[in-house]
């Protein structure tokens, strides 16, 4: 189960970690050592990531972003334009879980537009844009645009949100993480209680602080709620959230944002996709610490291990119910395949029983994958395929069935290049 976390009404108060020493050097579930570590060099390394790329490119004036001010918007629709980002992954969140907290509550709710490697925070009328990028080698790395048109537009590094985005939540590494808060009192003072939601979370307990849209969606969860609220009403039970297909419902302001959607799909997706983004991050420092000391690779071990059953929807929470979105979401993410002869893919939706059709992560594809050292890609592929193949009896292995473990081993075989040959 993903721990709690407290959430204060203008911010996330969570620990941050200094520079000097890794608290994960106290706890075998997190990265062991320091962000600086000269293996790492978090702060010091560029890295090599498409935000970084465009930053490049705008610098050198080899790239443009058009400034919307008709709508509203700023850089918003041509940053994601020329990242690649559909609006139709739009997620909106109203919990005050941003630098710019002041701006945002239920009826000016922030918008969240991501893929397997960015994504993207936009406030109407905010100062700025807020972008997370998983670079391959450096883990998440952040960045603000300031949006303001006439001057030329400049993509600049910010270590301020590793305040929030670097914790035990975030495996001890710089990260991502999607939270739920909990009902919290009117008082001024009060303190929301809550934590951070992955595919292991149970959905009554997901999406607190959230909008959420679609034509079937479980009628239990902690979304399109507010989440400050009397005294009084604290007291009462729950009650079912309200079914929304459109923002436009509850939204007097909807226009301005890109979809009518904070789509239930790309909710369930972004949900599995931040931690398996951390644990990539994990396997890799760990790897490249324990190879620059020359010291043993039990970390590695233990890290590979979270990360495969991860990967694997071992401890996949399931879905109360079918989970319909919006079609043009869930029809974009499965169309980014790569499929098998047969047609299929590892990004093919399920969402009547559990996320995805087969239950291997498509984050194996991700670029910080094939980046990984080769030794712990080779300990991570080792350990896929004890459990595909059935090697492993571990009973927790059990929900794996026969038939999904023969298509996964099938998809990889025909769509993952340089994937060991014993596989085959």
């Amino acid at each position: 189960m993903p721990s709690g976390v407290w959430l204060r009404r203008a911010a996330i108060l969570v620990l941050a970690m200094g520079a000097a020493a890794g608290l994960g050097a106290q706890r075998r579930d997190a990265f062991s050592a320091s962000r600086e570590h000269p293996a790492i060099a978090y702060a010091e390394r560029e890295g090599d990531n498409r935000v970084r790329r465009l930053s490049a490119a705008l610098e050198r004036g080899a790239a443009r972003l058009s400034f919307d001010e008709a709508h509203g918007r700023g850089y918003l629709p041509s940053l994601l334009d020329a990242l690649g980002i559909s609006p139709e992954s739009q997620l909106l969140v109203f919990s005050e879980t941003s630098r710019q907290a002041k701006q945002i509550n239920p009826g000016h709710p922030r918008a969240i537009y991501f893929d397997d490697s960015v994504d993207i925070g936009w406030v109407p009328g905010g100062e700025h844009l807020e972008i997370a990028a998983h670079d391959p080698e450096q883990g998440v790395v952040f960045y603000t645009l300031a949006q303001r048109g006439g001057e030329k537009p400049r993509i600049a590094r910010d270590v301020s949100c590793l305040l929030c985005h670097l914790s035990w939540d975030t495996l001890a590494v710089p990260g991502l993480m999607t939270l739920s808060t909990f009902p919290m009192s009117d008082d001024p003072y009060a303190y929301a209680n809550g934590v951070v939601v992955d595919h292991r979370t149970p959905v009554p307990e997901r999406w607190g602080g959230w909008y959420v849209t679609g034509r079937l969606v479980p009628a239990q969860h902690m979304g399109n709620a507010p989440v400050i609220r009397p005294a009084a009403e604290l007291a009462k039970p729950p009650a079912a959230p309200p079914k929304l297909e459109s923002i436009a419902r509850v939204l007097p302001n909807a226009g301005v944002y890109l979809s009518p959607h904070s789509d239930v799909a790309a909710l369930m997706v972004l949900n599995h996709q931040t931690h398996a983004t951390n644990l990539l991050t994990w396997v890799g420092w760990e790897t490249r610490v324990a190879l620059a000391q020359g010291a043993p690779l039990d970390r590695v071990d233990d890290a590979v291990r979270e990360l495969v059953d991860y990967f694997l929807f071992v401890d996949e929470a399931p879905l109360p119910q079918p989970i319909e979105g919006a079609p043009e979401f869930a029809a974009a993410f499965a169309a980014r395949g790569p499929r098998d002869g047969a047609g299929r893919s590892l990004r093919q939706l399920d969402l009547t029983t559990r996320l995805m059709r087969f239950p291997c992560s498509y984050m194996i594809y991700n670029a910080a994958f094939d980046a990984l050292p080769g030794v712990a890609r080779e300990k991570i592929y080792s350990r896929l395929w004890r459990v595909l193949s059935g090697e492993d009896h571990d009973r927790r292995y059990a929900r794996l069935s026969a038939a999904d473990r023969r298509a996964v081993i099938e998809i990889l075989c025909a769509t993952k290049a340089k994937l060991p040959a014993y596989f085959e």
